[in-house]
C-alpha cells in the first residue's frame, strides 16, 4: 500500500468511528436486555485508559533513551489496548444506558471543560494515531517525529483524561 492509500484508509476509518459514535449518542441503536457485564465496562475502559497512559510514559523514556525495540514493542501493546478500549466503549454507548453528572458547585464546569476537551480531541487524535503508528512501523522516522510531536501529547491528555472523568463520574453509573 502506498502513503495516499494508507491516508485514505486512516481517514476511512477516523470517520466511520466517529459517525458510529455520534449515531451511537443519537439513540438510533437500542438493546432490548442489557447484560450485566456492560455495566462493568466504564471500569474496564479506565483501567485501559490508565494503562495506556502509563505506557505512553514509559515509551516516552525508553525512545528519549534510543531504545526504538522497547519504545515500539511498547506503543504496539499501547495500540492495541486502545483498540480494544474503542471497541468496549462502543458496546458501553451502544445500550443507551447514560448517566449523568450530578457534582454542584465549582466542580460542576471543571468536569464539564475536561469532558468537552477530551471528547474533541478523542476525535482528533484518532487520525494522528493511526498515521503515527503507520510511520512509527513503516520505520518512516523523520515523517513519525513530526506525527508524534502532536499525537503523542494530545492521546496522553485523552488517556488521562478518560481516567478524570471516569472518577468524576463513578457515584453516578
Amino acid at each position: 500500500m502506498n502513503d495516499k492509500a494508507i491516508f485514505r484508509l486512516v481517514w476511512g476509518i477516523s470517520i466511520f468511528v466517529f459517525v458510529v459514535i455520534v449515531l451511537l449518542q443519537s439513540k438510533l441503536i437500542t438493546w432490548h436486555e442489557i447484560p450485566d457485564w456492560v455495566f462493568a465496562l466504564p471500569m474496564v475502559n479506565a483501567i485501559i485508559n490508565a494503562t495506556c497512559s502509563v505506557l505512553l510514559m514509559i515509551s516516552f523514556y525508553y525512545i528519549k533513551r534510543r531504545r526504538i525495540d522497547v519504545h515500539k514493542r511498547l506503543n504496539i501493546i499501547t495500540f492495541i489496548l486502545s483498540s480494544f478500549f474503542l471497541v468496549s466503549y462502543i458496546i458501553y454507548h451502544s445500550t443507551g444506558n447514560e448517566a449523568k453528572f450530578g457534582g454542584q458547585g465549582l466542580i460542576r464546569p471543571i468536569y464539564f471543560f475536561i469532558l468537552i476537551t477530551h471528547i474533541i480531541l478523542a476525535a482528533v487524535v484518532l487520525p494522528l494515531v493511526l498515521l503515527s503508528f503507520y510511520r512509527g512501523m513503516k520505520m518512516q522516522v523523520e515523517k513519525h517525529r513530526k506525527l508524534v510531536r502532536w499525537s503523542f501529547p494530545i492521546w496522553l491528555y485523552v488517556t488521562i483524561t478518560g481516567v478524570i472523568v471516569y472518577l468524576m463520574m463513578a457515584p453516578y453509573y
